[in-house]
């Protein structure tokens, strides 16, 4: 059925709308393949009929694909010989070549595919804010971002492939790795690169980490598994051949063997595809999804992730130091920042992958983790006034399938600052869970990238910036955004730190206030239509960020101070920045980033109910957080998905309000089902008691 309908789609045929209208409308199935490939295989076909890139011309299988062997000292030639990354450039039709017959007249114009209409749509109005973006007139301080943001590039081959940490000049004698390129580091800068139309440089990196992912890593002659991303690299040069009067330069890169701790980055292959499908959606670059080796970087990483352990939860389980805390901070275990970046990347995977027989499965254990993660998380990671005083009153040692308290909380967990931290109004999610121990510690990343990946639900979400606002002065203060709050102080500091100097009370990982956060701040209000909060921000980040010399992070309990070890000219906290402006000029461009809720999932099921008392379905508590019907939300996606391309005609307004119009009519037509379902449920319901038909009763359940 995929197949056909691509067929379709490529020749244009009249029929071909209904095909696809038909597969867009179909749920996936929780038992076979069959169900979640179509989708996925229209999207793929759509993305190869609208990119601005040539295609490699390869097989996008990559069942068979093996990454070459790479020579770490012979990884480039001189800038003159390095081989290009890019696809080969289409080759031009001779003079005396005999052209394409014309189309006989009077024959009816195909008509238009509805996916590549609305794809096209999207990214003509993402360029068009693109150029918004960058003809607007900027300020004193944007000025000179740029102008450092400039300084940072580094170049491999003649070619710019990334940003470095820092550029401090007062410490060029002890830089330590701040020399070198991060991949988490330079996330804000490719943000910033993409919205100011400059790809190239986002483009050179994504390809040249991934060269770096087949390099043999090892630590004490243990090799971790394949797919790891590295978690920085730099350029060196060596002499060619042993003459030291030619050089010629290599990637050196970082896998967690050299760093402070010797911990694999795992928060590096997350942000790799976060970036791959944000460079894709604000260029038309499409086509580098669909190459063989990025394709196949995918699925080394989702496999890395996705392998089967002794874990009973959905959570990633991961060793202190492991993203951007990479000291010891007691987030060992299931920590937030690494789950909202996981269920991003996997939400993010899933547009990218190429659908053929040997994804299908892939495809199918992406699905079963996406619901599996956003139930676990949604249900067990929030807390607000009303679930602390359901903790308050848990009791322990239960020992059933129906146990309120399932990872055996103490009550006596909960730390004596909490109940008069939390506001009425507002909530959040905690910072870890494991059995027998809640990290009650609001961890700003990993809150901020659940509301805008979708893993939190829109309550949630808005509960999250309700507890912000409230607590302006605990988490933005004279500095935004504390990494976590609060500090680890006094004698548990000294045991979960293991007394790290660096991490004193309310210094760096342990309650600094990090500029560079702002920008996922800025991504968070303008989902949830908060843009006031994040003007708020920035204003408070730009009376002292220039004048600072955009330091790293900052101390004390309000951010008053720069922080002790901070290096100045960070590059994140100068793209954070830029980046921050940028969307809130221009908040359409936040799309490329944002992930909407997947009704998809709430619709499908990933346990697949039965008659045993070990399986709950979570179709009806995720369902049951949504604020309005699905439907409604489908065509609400559909009017932010033309929005930008909408502004740049007279008429749109009028189109505009047709799409509300609509919505209304569906609203009213969803009374009236709803009302036709709930007579039809009582007498099956009546039926199924009488009959004392189990199974029915099971599937009226999860309905």
């Amino acid at each position: 059925m995929a197949a056909a309908a691509i067929s379709h789609l490529r020749r244009g045929a009249p029929r071909h709308a209904r095909a696809l209208l038909y597969l867009t409308t179909r749920r996936f199935s929780s038992s076979s393949a069959a169900g979640v490939a179509p989708l996925a295989a229209v999207a793929a076909s759509a993305r190869r009929l609208l990119s601005t890139s040539v295609d490699s011309g390869a097989s996008s299988t990559g069942e068979s694909y093996k990454p070459p062997l790479f020579d770490p000292f012979r990884a480039a030639s001189l800038a003159s010989s390095a081989p290009p990354l890019e696809s080969p450039p289409i080759e031009e039709l001779p003079d005396d070549a005999t052209p394409p017959p014309e189309e006989e007249p009077g024959l009816p114009a195909p008509e238009k595919d509805p996916v590549a209409t609305a794809c096209q749509h999207e990214l003509e109005g993402l360029k068009a804010w693109v150029e918004t973006v960058r003809s607007r007139k900027e300020s004193t301080e944007e000025k000179e971002a740029w102008s450092l943001l400039g300084r940072s590039v580094v170049s491999y081959c003649g070619t710019a492939v990334g940003t470095v940490a820092a550029n401090d000049p007062s410490t060029a004698n002890q830089m330590l790795n701040y020399d070198q390129v991060f991949i988490r580091d330079f996330v804000p800068s490719a943000i910033a690169f993409l919205l100011k139309g400059e790809g190239d440089i986002v483009k050179n990196f994504l390809l040249h980490t991934l060269q770096l992912q087949s390099w043999e890593k090892t630590v004490d002659c243990y090799s971790p598994g394949q797919g790891l991303m590295p978690a920085s690299f730099k350029v060196r040069s060596i002499p060619l051949d042993g003459n030291s009067e030619a050089f010629e330069e290599v990637l050196d890169p970082d896998f967690g063997e050299s760093a402070i701790g010797r911990v694999a980055p795992v928060d590096s292959g997350l942000w790799w595809i976060i970036l791959l499908r944000a460079y894709g959606k604000i260029t038309g670059d499409y086509a580098l999804q669909e190459r063989v080796d990025v394709q196949t970087g995918i699925r080394l990483i989702l496999n890395l992730c996705l392998s089967d352990g002794f874990d009973m939860f959905p959570t990633l389980l991961v060793t202190d130091g492991s993203c951007m805390i990479d000291r010891r901070m007691g987030i060992h275990g299931h920590p937030l920042e690494i789950q909202s970046l996981f269920y991003s990347a996997l939400r993010c995977a899933r547009e990218m992958v190429s659908v053929n027989d040997g994804s299908n499965s892939l495809i199918r254990a992406i699905n079963y983790r996406l619901s599996a993660l956003s139930f676990h998380i949604r249900e067990y990671y929030w807390v607000d006034m009303k679930k602390i005083n359901e903790i308050y009153r848990y009791k322990t040692e239960e020992y059933s399938h129906d146990a309120i308290n399932k990872f055996n909380i103490y009550p006596e967990q909960i730390p004596s600052w909490l109940a008069d931290w939390i506001p009425e109004k507002g909530g959040y999610l905690i910072g870890n869970l494991q059995p027998a121990h809640m990290d009650f510690r609001f961890f700003s990343l990993g809150n901020l990238w659940a509301i805008i990946s979708s893993l939190a639900t829109q309550r949630q979400a808005e509960g999250i910036l309700n507890l912000i606002e409230a607590k302006w002065e605990d988490i933005i203060a004279n500095m935004p955004l504390k990494i976590c709050y609060p500090a680890l102080e006094y004698e548990e500091w000294r045991i979960i730190t293991g007394s790290d100097p660096k991490n004193t009370p309310w210094s760096y990982h342990n309650g600094g206030s990090w500029p560079t956060l702002l920008w996922q701040f800025t991504l968070a209000c303008i989902k949830m239509g908060r843009r006031d909060l994040a003007q708020r921000a920035i204003e408070v980040a730009e009376k002292r960020l220039s004048e600072d010399k955009w330091p790293e992070y900052y101390d004390t309990r309000t951010g008053r101070f720069i922080g002790k070890q901070s290096r100045l000219y960070q590059t994140w906290t100068i793209a954070g920045y830029l980046s921050s402006k940028m969307l809130l000029d221009c908040p359409e461009l936040a799309s490329i980033l944002i992930c909407e809720e997947d009704l998809e999932l709430l619709e499908g099921c990933a346990c697949s109910v039965n008659k045993s008392a070990r399986t709950k379905c979570s179709r009806r508590a995720a369902r049951s957080q949504l604020t309005e019907s699905p439907e409604v939300m489908r065509a609400r996606h559909a009017v932010q998905l033309l929005h930008p391309a909408l502004f740049r005609s007279k008429q749109s307004w009028d189109q505009l309000n047709t799409v509300v119009g609509e919505q209304k009519s569906i609203q009213q037509n969803l009374e009236d089902v709803k009302k036709k379902k709930l007579k039809y449920g009582k007498s099956l319901k009546a039926s199924a008691m009488k009959n004392k038909d189990k199974t029915l009763m099971q599937d009226l359940y999860c309905i």
